[in-house]
């Protein structure tokens, strides 16, 4: 397997965590909040927002080690989904939704039950560097599950995780779809935003599959 804290499209240097002006989730019932999502909040947040931005949080890389028994898998056959692993020199790219007013609430409830209770995630907060202007950091508040819960898988080989991934599907679909709609999202972020850790887990998956097979299934998520 490779060597987890490799860099992955990392910011150049200059761009070092600022704070932020925007009000923490934790301050009681704030008018505006950032969610930043880098799973499958990236194509589907389900909760109605004011504003989305593209962009990349630092200090974290994304992994394939969180099990997933109801969106993506079963409680026989766990899915693979994935969490944010602490890596000095890790760059996690996703997409940050700006809640704000009633969106608040009604966001933190709906994301409570998906993201907490289905999933087994807990909340932290992160900085995020929109795309078109890093330099005006955000603070937005991301779900990470940890190995305390119940659902970790922890690490594995790309092989075994491909594998795992082309055998499961939940209430939300096959684990492959999720798979294949985060690949295309990190392509259309563009060149800068690399995760070598997800790359390879789809050449894995690549070559267990025809590549036509590949191809109908990633035209049929467009």
């Amino acid at each position: 397997m490779k060597q987890e804290s490799a860099a992955q499209g990392t910011p150049p240097p200059s761009l070092s965590p600022a704070p932020s002006s925007q009000p923490s989730w934790e301050d009681g019932d704030p008018q505006a909040l950032w969610i930043f999502g880098y799973g499958s909040l990236v194509w589907k947040p389900d909760f109605a927002y004011s504003d989305s931005r593209v962009g990349f949080v630092r200090g974290y890389s994304r992994r394939f080690w969180q099990g997933d028994t109801f969106h993506r898998g079963s409680d026989k056959m766990p899915g693979r989904v994935v969490t944010l692993l602490e890596d000095r020199e890790g760059c996690t790219w996703g997409v940050a939704y700006e809640v704000r007013g009633e969106q608040v609430k009604e966001a933190l409830k709906y994301l409570n039950v998906r993201e907490a209770v289905l999933g087994g995630y807990d909340t932290k907060e992160v900085t995020f560097y929109p795309q078109d202007t890093p330099d005006q950091p955000l603070t937005a508040l991301a779900y990470v599950a940890t190995p305390q819960n119940p659902g970790y898988l922890g690490p594995a080989p790309e092989e075994v995780i491909a594998t795992q991934i082309l055998s499961c599907r939940g209430f939300s679909g096959h684990n492959l779809e999720y798979l294949l709609r985060l690949a295309d999202f990190m392509q259309l972020c563009g060149p800068q935003a690399q995760d070598a850790h997800l790359e390879a887990i789809v050449d894995a998956v690549g070559t267990m599959l025809p590549c036509s097979y590949l191809t109908e299934q990633a035209l049929a998520l467009v």
